[in-house]
């Protein structure tokens, strides 16, 4: 399992109007190029959104399903990857202060990289979500304030 976190020196509320907009996911997710509503209104339980992630020449289309929320604090995913398999990734967003503390967890569900699940992969993983929490926290302090204040 790999659990990370980042300090967020923005509110709860300016770190959820990202993580509640399905389309800004290529802004922060690492690896992925590009993000769009798939079905429903994310982030309500059972929308999606697809997306893309470009290695090189070559791409791989996924889809991200909402299993789980409970704004302005809890968003679980199921990061469906095709022949790759699924992950569950969960993302809390708590007050830490006038600022918002994240953490994500994620581990792998079904395929290969469930069965293939170990320390080094966990290992990746964590170096994955310290560029995407560093990323999140950009994309978030970064954002024009009257963006934040129309949360």
């Amino acid at each position: 399992m790999a659990v990370r976190h980042q300090l967020i020196e923005r509110s709860v509320a300016d770190v959820w109007a990202v993580l509640a907009d399905g389309s800004r996911y290529g802004d922060w997710v690492v690896g992925t190029a590009d993000s769009r509503p798939r079905e429903g209104e994310w982030p309500e339980v059972g929308s999606s959104i697809t997306y893309t992630i470009r290695l090189g020449r070559w791409s791989l289309s996924g889809r991200t399903i909402v299993r789980r929320c409970e704004a302005p604090g809890v968003l679980e995913l199921e990061a469906d990857s095709g022949w790759l398999g699924t992950a569950r990734i969960a993302v809390e967003v708590r007050p830490w202060g006038d600022n918002a503390l994240v953490i994500v967890d994620e581990h792998p569900l079904r395929g290969p990289g469930g069965l293939l699940h170990n320390t080094a992969v966990d290992a990746l993983i964590q170096l994955r979500h310290r560029s995407m929490l560093a990323r999140l926290a950009d994309v978030v302090e970064n954002a024009p304030t009257h963006a934040r204040a129309a949360v």
